[in-house]
């Protein structure tokens, strides 16, 4: 229930949808009503993209019997982990019809390619001598 967005000056995790997309790695976040000027912040620290959003609406209701207003306000972030270190100057947002959209370029090699690691039979691993190793268990068995 973490994920649901509510209101009332907390702070609550801002649900994405994220994909890979011609390239780049897509980070879509539904936040209607807000000025993507002034109430969103994107950032980067490290190989994480940290976006922030502030909402603050004021309804007000007046009436010949009275007048109420209802404050809904909050604060809603979000990390997401990327594949690998990138510019901040190649990350483009847009905000249209309540959603915010980022685009990543993906770095050249991002880590998707599958590699396949050697196995070698038996306890040595490669490149050392089965009695290297046979040693060292021996030893670290002893210890223990």
């Amino acid at each position: 229930m973490a994920n649901i967005m509510r209101w009332g000056g907390a702070h609550f995790l801002l649900q994405v949808e994220e994909y890979r997309d011609a390239g780049s790695m897509v980070v879509k976040a539904e936040v209607p009503g807000i000025n993507p000027e002034k109430d969103v912040d994107i950032g980067l620290v490290g190989n994480d993209l940290r976006i922030h959003v502030r909402h603050e609406e004021k309804p007000e209701h007046k009436d010949k019997e009275g007048y109420r207003s209802e404050f809904r306000y909050g604060t809603f972030s979000r990390s997401v982990s990327l594949p690998g270190p990138v510019s901040d100057s190649d990350i483009r947002a847009t905000y249209h019809d309540g959603i915010l959209e980022v685009r990543i370029p993906l770095p050249e090699d991002s880590g998707t390619t599958a590699r396949k690691i050697p196995v070698s039979r038996g306890g040595a691993a490669a490149g050392s001598g089965a009695g290297t190793t046979a040693g060292s268990a021996g030893t670290v068995g002893t210890q223990a």
